[in-house]
C-alpha cells in the first residue's frame, strides 16, 4: 500500500510547474487524471522529440498518469469536470491566470459544493497583487526573482540549465499538497493553496538575499566558483578533464598544499594564508593550482584530493550521468512504458522503504478518455458522439 492509493487528483496542467508536483503525487500512489486539449495536448508533449521520439520535459514530469482528452469550452464540458471533481480530492491547475476562474475552477466557486476538496493554483507571480495577469517563464521567473543576478560570469549572467523556478513551484506544490491532506484528515475541509514561482525562488534565493541586507554587497557572480569561498570551483587538468573541488576551512588549506598540491610552504605564504586573503589573491592561487594540475590527469588529481579528504567531484555531462557508478551500486533506476516503449528512469529520492514507488507508463494523447468516460456514466454512442463533435 503507497501513501497516496484512493487519493484521485484531478489537474488541467501543461509544461512543468504543475506537472511535476501530480507526478510526484503519483510516484506516492495517486490516481491522477491529467485533461488535455483534444489532438495536441499539454505543449510540452511538442518541446522536442529526443526519447523515441517523445519530448523529453514529458516523459519526466508525466508518468503514472491518465489522459483525458476534453475541451473545456464545450458545452459538455463542465459537465464532465463536475462529475470528476464529485470523487476527486485535488484539483491542481497551472493555466494562464484567471483561466480557472472562468471555467468555473476557483476555490471561491467549489468549495461549497466540494467542501472536501483541495484547490491547488500554481501561477508565477499569485493570484492577485499587481503582477498577477503577467506571464511567467522559467527564464523570467529567474531573472524576476534575483537569481540571474548572481549567476554567471562578472561579465555576463547565466541562467540555471534546467527549470528551477518551474522545479521549485511543483516542489511547494507537492508538499502543500501533501500538508492539506493530512490537515483535511483531521478537520475534514478541504483548503485553497496557492503557489507562486517567483515565491518559490525568492525562498530559494534566501542566503543572497541575506547576504545582501540592508544595502550590504550581494554575492558576484563567480562562475562554476564559490563567490567567496577560495579555492572552490572548477580546475582543469593535464588531459582536459576538468575537476571540481572545495575547501571549507583552515585546516583543509594545509592539506590541499602538502597533499595536492605539494607545496607545504603555501600554507603560511601571507597571500593566501586566510580564506579573505585566498579570495582577493584568486588569480595568483588559481595560476598556482592550475600550473600544478597540468602535469596531472584527472583521475590523478582526484587521486590526490581523495588521499587529503578534501572535497571534489567530476564534472559529468549527461552522458557520465546515464553510466553514474553511484547510481548503479544504489540501484537507483527503474523502467517504465511510453507509447514508443520502455525507457529508464531514476527512481524518486527519498522513498520510505515501507513501499515501492509507482513507475507505471507515461500515457499517449487520451489513451484513457474512453474508459473514464465509461466510469462517469457514458455509454459508447455517447462517447463516440463527443468525439464527432470533437469534445474529447
Amino acid at each position: 500500500m503507497r501513501p497516496l492509493d484512493g487519493i484521485t487528483v484531478i489537474t488541467l496542467e501543461h509544461a512543468i510547474a504543475a506537472p511535476f508536483c501530480t507526478r510526484q503525487l503519483a510516484d506516492l500512489g495517486a490516481r491522477v487524471i491529467k485533461i488535455e486539449r483534444p489532438g495536441v495536448g499539454d505543449f510540452a508533449r511538442a518541446y522536442d522529440t529526443r526519447v523515441h521520439g517523445l519530448a523529453s520535459h514529458f516523459v519526466w514530469t508525466n508518468r503514472s498518469k491518465e489522459s483525458l482528452t476534453l475541451d473545456v469550452k464545450h458545452a459538455e464540458a463542465d459537465v464532465i469536470l463536475h462529475k470528476l471533481l464529485a470523487t476527486a480530492d485535488v484539483l491542481v491547475q497551472n493555466l494562464a491566470p484567471g483561466a480557472a476562474a472562468r471555467l468555473g475552477l476557483s476555490y471561491e466557486a467549489l468549495r461549497e459544493r466540494y467542501p472536501r476538496l483541495i484547490v491547488c493554483n500554481i501561477s508565477g507571480y499569485g493570484s492577485d497583487g499587481p503582477y498577477r495577469d503577467r506571464k511567467a517563464y522559467d527564464l523570467l521567473i529567474q531573472s524576476e526573482s534575483g537569481f540571474l543576478s548572481v549567476t554567471g560570469t562578472p561579465d555576463e549572467p547565466v541562467k540555471a540549465g534546467c527549470s528551477i523556478a518551474d522545479i521549485s513551484a511543483g516542489m511547494y506544490a507537492y508538499t502543500n499538497v501533501l500538508a492539506a491532506l493530512l490537515q483535511r484528515g483531521k478537520t475534514g475541509e478541504g483548503c485553497n493553496i496557492d503557489v507562486s514561482m517567483l515565491e518559490g525562488m525568492v525562498e530559494w534565493m534566501s542566503y543572497p538575499l541575506y547576504y545582501g541586507f540592508e544595502g550590504a554587497a550581494p554575492p558576484p557572480r563567480a562562475g562554476a566558483a564559490h563567490a567567496t569561498i577560495y579555492p572552490y570551483g572548477p580546475f582543469p587538468a593535464g588531459d582536459g578533464k576538468t575537476v571540481m573541488l572545495g575547501l571549507q576551512n583552515e585546516r583543509e588549506w594545509v592539506l590541499f598544499c602538502d597533499k595536492v598540491l605539494q607545496q607545504p610552504a603555501l600554507a603560511t605564504d601571507a597571500r593566501f594564508s586566510t580564506n579573505s586573503a585566498r579570495n582577493a589573491a584568486r588569480a595568483e592561487l588559481r595560476a598556482i593550482i592550475v600550473e600544478t594540475f597540468a602535469g596531472l590527469t584527472g583521475e590523478q588529481v582526484i587521486e590526490r584530493l581523495d588521499a587529503a579528504q578534501i572535497a571534489n567531484a567530476h564534472m559529468n555531462d549527461m552522458h557520465d550521468l546515464w553510466e553514474h557508478p553511484q547510481l548503479k551500486a544504489r540501484q537507483r533506476w527503474a523502467e517504465v512504458g511510453t507509447p514508443a516503449g520502455p525507457i529508464p528512469a531514476p527512481l524518486p529520492p527519498g522513498m520510505p522503504n515501507t513501499f515501492s514507488p509507482r513507475m507505471d507508463p507515461i500515457p499517449a494523447l487520451g489513451e484513457h478518455t474512453d474508459r473514464i468516460l465509461d466510469e462517469l456514466g457514458y455509454d459508447a454512442d455517447r462517447i463516440a458522439a463527443l468525439k464527432a463533435e470533437r469534445a474529447v
